[in-house]
């Protein structure tokens, strides 16, 4: 097992985590119609305010001490009751399939108790597999499931409480 950190994002670091933001964007492209800007860059919305939300807490991925990813979590939910929410979760490829994305939500879990979502877009596979891989795992099975569109995609929603 790889030694994995969490590093909570200090204000300088927010830079790091927009650049990762192409890379997470790309991934995306394959199920949401994102297009690349005249610069050859994905064109991605300001972040300022997101970033200056007191609830919004960013965080760096490292893998035996290498940059191997972002997570954020935020409050930006869309199931009533929900405090908290993954707004991104990006681990680089070469990282994938080593329990880092696993070890990552376990460990905010733990560290942010309260009402939780995480969803994701349905047509994106790999993260559909994942969730229903680990969930009942990182809730002892104890969650709902909800289908509900995001900007018009269907997205399946898991809520539940975290201790």
């Amino acid at each position: 097992m790889p030694s994995i950190e969490l590093h909570a994002a200090q204000r300088d670091e927010l830079e790091t985590i927009e650049n990762l933001m192409q890379f997470y964007l790309h991934d995306f492209s394959e199920w949401l119609p994102l297009k690349f800007g005249a610069n050859g860059f994905f064109n991605i919305q300001d972040q300022q305010d997101y970033w200056r939300n007191p609830a919004t807490r960013p965080y760096l991925i490292k893998v035996d001490g290498e940059l191997a990813g972002f997570v954020t979590v935020d409050n930006h939910t869309h199931l009533p009751g929900a405090e908290h929410n993954i707004g991104y979760l990006f681990v680089s490829r070469r990282f994938r399939g080593q329990g880092v994305a696993t070890f990552v939500v376990s460990t905010l879990l733990s560290q942010l108790p309260g009402q939780w979502q995480i969803f994701h877009i349905d047509a994106n596979q790999p993260a559909r597999l994942f969730w229903a891989r680990v969930m009942t795992d990182l809730t002892g099975g104890i969650f709902a499931l909800h289908q509900q569109p995001v900007d018009g995609y269907p997205c399946t929603f898991y809520r539940f409480q975290s201790a």
